[in-house]
Parts: structure tokens; sequence; C-alpha cells
């Protein structure tokens, strides 16, 4: 159905998107300053301009069709938008209260959160950060529907993806990444174990026992991939979904277990273990901070993404890492 932008009234965006956001109405209405009636009037005006439904009650709230669920982040985006185009206003960290929300794993959690901690204390006391366990290597959901306002973690299928969609051609990706470092990936066994005296083979490897850490709980990562590629594979008896403790197990146990190397270094137990390259090539670890585009010109989340990347070039300066984000 065509729209007649000469007499469409902008001002039912807003109201949708609100109704979009709490998938109430008298949230919404509430959140605009109107009245129910007002919100409900808005939306029978954008039906009939837009020829949807657009959405359908459902318990004690409404439900979206799949017009809507499509037209949505396009709306979301063009608002945010026009919002800072029209009243920028100035980021003040002496002053301001906001909150960040960020998704990683422990590893990167640990290396990352002290120095970005340093940072609001010291130049954003009242700033409030909240710290989410990173449990999927695709966290573009969590961005889109902002359960969160930055992922931080290595996540090559999305990156590849996007790189792709940038090389066709895209107009404008939803997506914007920041590169912050890199690592890479080595076996891990506790001092003493039998594999720890000499350079390990691919065949000793494969034949060890084996602690993965998933964040999908899936008994199968990036390593295996690698492996599988090769004919070869190992035996996963042990699937944990975080860093920390598999630091932990292996440092009282038999298994073998790969990990970021850098992270070694903070868990406290370094001297308990034992590192070995591994016996085959693995990709370097590229570690990004990923973000909805929507939030790109924001002067809170700007400052945001400059804080984590000054935390990561200070815990990597003078390391011997393969890479830093410049």
């Amino acid at each position: 159905m065509d729209v007649n932008f000469r007499t469409f009234d902008l001002n039912l965006l807003r109201v949708f998107d609100e109704v979009m956001a709490e998938r109430n109405l008298t949230r919404a209405a509430r959140n605009l300053a109107i009245t129910q009636p007002a919100v409900s009037n808005a939306l029978r005006r954008l039906r009939d301009s837009l020829g949807d439904e657009l959405v359908r009650r459902s318990g004690t709230g409404v439900e979206p069709t799949a017009r809507a669920l499509a037209l949505w982040p396009t709306v979301r985006d063009v608002l945010r938008q026009l919002q800072h185009t029209l009243a920028p206003g100035e980021f003040d960290a002496g002053i301001a209260d906001d909150t960040f929300v960020l998704a990683m794993a422990d590893a990167t959690a640990a290396e990352l959160v002290p120095g970005l901690v340093r940072i609001v204390e010291e130049e954003a006391p009242a700033i409030s950060l909240r710290v989410l366990p990173l449990t999927t290597r695709d966290p573009r959901r969590l961005l889109e529907s902002e359960e969160v306002d930055m992922a931080v973690g290595y996540f090559p299928a999305v990156a590849a993806n996007l790189a792709a969609r940038g090389q066709a051609g895209a107009a404008m990706l939803p997506f914007e990444t920041q590169r912050l470092y890199i690592g890479e990936y080595v076996c891990v066994m506790r001092r003493g174990h039998p594999l720890a005296g000499s350079p390990l083979t691919l065949d000793d490897f494969c034949a060890a026992r084996h602690l993965l850490v998933s964040f999908s709980g899936r008994p199968y990562g990036f390593i295996d991939q690698t492996l599988g590629a090769l004919g070869r594979e190992r035996r996963i008896v042990v699937t944990v979904n975080q860093f920390f403790t598999a630091g932990r197990v292996v440092a009282n146990s038999d298994l073998l277990t790969v990990l970021p190397r850098h992270f070694v270094k903070v868990t406290g137990i370094e001297k308990q273990l034992v590192l070995r390259d591994l016996p085959f090539q693995q990709p370097l670890v590229h570690v990004d901070a990923i973000w909805h585009r929507r939030a790109q010109h924001g002067h809170a989340h700007e400052w945001l993404r400059q804080a984590l990347l000054r935390s990561a070039t200070a815990a990597f300066a003078g390391t011997e890492m393969p890479g830093l984000a410049g």
C-alpha cells in the first residue's frame, strides 16, 4: 500500500515505536504523556495509512504482526538519528548517570573490566556498569532488542557475515564493530601432567581427554572444526561455560583445555598451569566490540566505546600479543 508522505503524520511513528517497545498500550501512553485512547487512535490512523493491523491484543498487552516487526528497526533507527541531530546535547562524563549494559565472557571481562572501572571511577563516578555473561557467538539479537548496549568477544561468523554484506554493496549495515585486541588460543594442562614435559603433538592432543568451554553448551567448538578439517577428532568429557571454571578444573585433573593465552595470567593459578602451543594452525582470536548502528551517534555510547578501547590498550600495553587495536 502506497503512503502519501505529504499528509502522513510523523508523530504516529513515535507512538508506534513506544508501543513496540512496551508491547502495552497503557505503558506506552504513560511514557508518551498522553492518554491510552490517544494511543489507540494513533494506532488506528497508522493502520489506515499502512494497510496493516500492526498489533493485536494478547493477554494484558499487544502482539506485533510480521509487518510491524519488519518496520520497527528502521522506524526506531530513524527516530534515534533524528533525535541526535535535532537535540544532540553534550555528554559530560563528570555528571552523567547513565547505566551501560555489556555482554562478555568471563575471560574478556577479567581483562577489560578492571581498567574500565578505573576510568569510570576517575572520570564518570555516577555511571553504572552491568556486565552480563555472553552466552552466544552471535550477539546481534541482544543488540537488536536493546538487551545490551554492546557485546565484546570473538565473533568470527558475525564478522565474516558483515564483511561479506559490505563487499556485496549493502548500503547500510545495522551493526558496527571495533577491534579491541588480538589474541591466540593455547592448550592448557596442569603442572606435572604426563604431556607437560615435551612439545605437544597432534596425536597426543587427540588421544587426551578434554574439557571444552562452550557458551551454548554444545560439546563441539571451533577447535573441533579445525580438527575435523584435518580428519581428526578429540574426546570431550566435560563441558563448562566459563573460562575460570575450566582453569580450575584442569589445574586439578589430567584433562586438557584450550584457553586464550592472555587469560591464563589473570586466573590467579598461573603457576599451577602449563601452556603449550596447539599442534595445528588455528586462526588468531579477534576480540571485537559490536553494537547496533542506532547507538552510533549517541555521545554517551561514544564515550563508552572510547573508554573500552582505552581499557584494552592499557591491558595489553607492553605484552607480547600478536596484535593490538590501534
